[in-house]
């Protein structure tokens, strides 16, 4: 895999090309940064942005005021390559807080294993209804401890309006839900990116993840995309990395939450 060139292909079509990923949401440029707007569960914030260093500090002021101006908390989604060099430390200044770093991991299907089966007594189960959903959430908030609820909100909106462009499953041990991940996919698009994947303590470590990195692996390679695409944490970066998946740079967000200023 030629990294630059396929960083380069990645900008293009996931940042500057980005398309809506649900209903009520809105792709826009403005200026030098591209951004999605939509409802308070969607994904707010910035998805590219070519910045100088004379123009950063007015874009930025820019886009808070956009986003505050609708009530919306968002985020600014740095990667290690964007310019200007200093812009974590503009956005820090512009009351900005940061979270854990993570890196760009990208993979050609092609290479990947997709004969991956789940460990015994463990099913993988398509998330197709609001039922579905319901032991997705249930599954993230255990495994990662956070609140699931406005990414089951988004995943039930795009199931219902835009089928074709996600798949999510969720492993079972018997009735239990005991991991879940999700896929997503724009037709017409070389990559899919690859979310969540959260297994609850006490089963992890015995391949779940990875049976579900191939699970969807085939989704993506049968509706012809090229690169599976990750934002991996640094429990995940190892075992992608075993798999195949190249690191490319980091990718960092940057929340603004208009309440706490």
């Amino acid at each position: 895999m030629d990294h630059a060139a396929v960083l380069a292909r990645y900008d293009r079509q996931m940042r500057q090309g980005a398309r809506p990923d649900g209903p009520g949401v809105r792709v826009e440029r403005d200026g030098p940064v591209v951004r999605q707007t939509g409802p308070a569960h969607a994904w707010n914030g910035i998805l590219w942005s070519g910045l100088g260093a004379l123009d950063a500090d007015a874009a930025i002021a820019e886009q808070i005021r956009y986003f505050t101006g609708r009530g919306l908390a968002f985020e600014w989604k740095a990667y290690g390559h964007d310019g200007p060099a200093d812009l974590p430390g503009r956005l820090l200044a512009a009351s900005f807080t940061a979270e854990p770093a993570e890196t760009l991991m990208v993979a050609d299907i092609d290479d990947l294993p997709l004969d991956t089966p789940p460990p015994d007594g463990v099913t993988l189960r398509p998330v197709t209804d609001a039922a579905g959903v319901r032991l997705l959430t249930e599954v993230h908030d255990r495994a990662f401890g956070t609140d699931s609820s406005r990414i089951g909100r988004r995943l039930l909106d795009q199931l219902t309006t835009t089928p074709d462009e996600v798949a999510a499953v969720v492993a079972m041990a018997g009735d239990t839900p005991v991991s879940g991940a999700r896929l997503e996919l724009s037709p017409g698009i070389g990559f899919a990116g690859l979310w969540g994947g959260g297994t609850v303590e006490g089963w992890r470590g015995k391949g779940i993840y990875r049976a579900l990195i191939a699970h969807r692996a085939k989704i993506a390679a049968e509706r012809g995309h090229r690169y599976l695409q990750v934002d991996a944490s640094e429990q995940s970066r190892p075992v992608l990395e075993r798999l195949g998946f190249a690191p490319l740079t980091t990718t960092t967000p940057y929340v603004y939450e208009p309440s706490a200023r």
